[in-house]
């Protein structure tokens, strides 16, 4: 049985997962959209966001969960006062709790989300996604860079695509644009040596079959 990471603060992993009975998850444009307006809400809070990729029945996030510093409390609310007479800042919140956004909840939150309007969309009731969400570690640096290739080349591997520059559910042309995006773009392109091999890595990307095995995908 795949051993199930925790979610620790500062630290990379690779989430992903797939639908119930390996039940589509996206049929139209729209679910994709949906899903990823729902990431922005709940996952932005709490996490970085370095590459992803959205299949029918799948999908695949490499993120940094940021440090508790770097997290928000669960309302808007403005500090009750700037500064206590010590000089630091008041843990009290105007008309909200103290408590910070969790990480593990937020990705919950997510799946949740999603799911409820997928099964109302469709008729359907029950888990959409597998419980719990599965998440991998990630401490090496080249296996950070084989890990976005696999991600943006996933349509590529499921036959959808015959290469990532053309599936529009990924990260990959994110990366290679200069519109504004809230995807940790330098830092990706920063473990490729410039844009040329980005690309280039891409449109080799070899044998994923150790990276599936660890992932117990086959």
């Amino acid at each position: 049985m795949q051993q199930i990471e925790p979610l620790s603060y500062g630290k990379f992993y690779h989430i992903y997962n797939r639908g119930v009975d390996s039940c589509d998850l996206f049929i139209e444009h729209t679910n994709y959209e949906h899903f990823l307006n729902l990431y922005d809400k709940y996952i932005l809070p709490v996490a970085d966001t370095y590459a992803w990729v959205l299949m029918k029945n799948h999908f695949h996030l490499l993120v940094r969960i940021k440090e508790e510093s770097e997290i928000g409390y669960l309302t808007d609310a403005v500090p009750s006062e700037p500064k206590t007479l010590s000089g630091f800042e008041s843990t009290e919140r105007v008309g909200g709790s103290s408590k910070k956004y969790k990480p593990t909840h937020q990705f919950s939150h997510l799946f949740n989300a999603y799911a409820q309007a997928f099964n109302k969309r469709y008729g359907r009731t029950g888990s959409l996604f597998i419980h719990p969400f599965k998440r991998k570690l990630v401490s090496d640096i080249e296996y950070f860079k084989n890990l976005i290739v696999y991600i943006h080349n996933n349509p590529v591997h499921h036959r959808f695509t015959e290469n990532a520059m053309d599936y529009p559910w990924s990260s990959y042309l994110t990366c290679i644009s200069i519109k504004p995006t809230y995807l940790q773009r330098d830092t990706v392109m920063g473990w490729f040596n410039n844009k040329a091999d980005f690309i280039s890595t891409h449109d080799k990307p070899g044998d994923f079959t150790d990276l599936e095995q660890w992932l117990e995908l086959l």
